[in-house]
């Protein structure tokens, strides 16, 4: 099992910057991945930012430019510094880690990002 945990959501104006962290535990050698989905109210879940082993990268076309994730193993964490936000970036920012082979998800609780225009 893995269990996931977010921090660092907040309220910030629209163009300022956030930074969400992930701290994954349990038995994280297992994880092949690990991002961010996002949602938003009476919105579908959807594909922020994406970390592969082997160090390549997936981002949703809306926070290209704008969003960097990044993931620290020796640390089980994953990151993800948002810049230049925008009243459509607000939603519950939740973190997810995926086992491949097993094809087994693991979610977090999410961190709420609220941007004040």
């Amino acid at each position: 099992q893995v269990r996931l945990v977010e921090s660092g959501g907040g309220l910030v104006q629209a163009g300022g910057s956030l930074r969400l962290s992930c701290a994954a535990s349990g038995i994280t050698s297992s994880i092949n991945a690990m991002g961010w989905y996002r949602q938003g109210p009476g919105m579908q879940r959807e594909l922020v930012a994406l970390s592969k082993d082997g160090g390549s990268t997936d981002y949703a076309a809306s926070v290209k430019g704008r969003f960097t994730i990044s993931r620290d193993n020796a640390k089980n964490r994953v990151y993800l510094q948002m810049n230049s936000l925008k009243s459509e970036d607000a939603a519950l920012y939740l973190c997810y880690a995926i086992n491949y082979r097993l094809d087994r998800e693991y979610w977090g609780q999410g961190a709420q990002v609220t941007v004040s225009s």
